[in-house]
């Protein structure tokens, strides 16, 4: 009796849903039809279509594209700062200050896929002033995440005549330009060029 008392229960009453995951779910659907399509095909339509979705549903969690492109912006600078918060910091500091900068980098499926997201929301945020916001709390975390790896290195090599700012900004340009390299040629910039041209860098820092 009790068996089919839940099975009724579980058929008829309305189901829980957890709305941050489900709109989570969703900007991981921008960031795939982006990867495939590019920005232009993201219409709340077909994002919709492509989650399941009721046009209805999707305006309950995105009343515009606008709103879902800012919140599935966002969730890129998210998924970086959890990453970076579940490191263990337990290597050389050279090993460390390497980890940390990967989380920046295309090294992987789940990176690749939020970098391509990111340059497509970084390009429109030129035209999109809601975007802009967004766009600069991420560079502005990764220039500071490089000064820190900076002095981190200079520290351990007890060089204390290196120019932090000068070298930050090398370390800031080569950071963003192997993540554009590496989108835009995959063939050439691979996952191990990265790793290994990063390494060269930050041995340079360390001597």
């Amino acid at each position: 009796m009790y068996e089919v008392a839940q099975v009724c229960y579980n058929e008829y009453m309305p189901k829980i849903v957890d709305h941050e995951k489900q709109k989570e779910k969703i900007a991981e659907v921008v960031w795939k039809v982006i990867q495939r399509e590019g920005l232009d095909h993201c219409t709340v339509r077909k994002i919709a279509e492509e989650a399941g979705l009721s046009a209805g549903a999707m305006r309950h969690y995105f009343p515009n594209q606008s709103q879902l492109f800012i919140y599935s912006m966002q969730l890129v600078t998210n998924r970086v700062k959890a990453r970076i918060e579940r490191m263990t910091w337990t290597g050389t500091p050279a090993d460390d200050v390497k980890q940390l900068l990967l989380q920046f980098l295309p090294v992987d499926e789940e990176r690749k896929l939020e970098m391509e997201a990111w340059l497509s929301f970084t390009a429109k945020s030129l035209s999109d002033p809601e975007l802009r916001p967004l766009r600069k709390e991420m560079n502005e975390g990764i220039y500071s995440a490089c000064q820190k790896a900076v002095e981190a290195l200079a520290q351990s090599a007890g060089n204390p005549d290196i120019d932090v700012p000068m070298e930050t900004e090398r370390l800031y340009a080569l950071i963003d330009g192997l993540a554009l390299h590496s989108v835009l040629e995959p063939g050439q910039v691979s996952q191990e060029v990265i790793d290994s041209v990063l390494t060269s860098h930050l041995k340079s820092l360390a001597m």
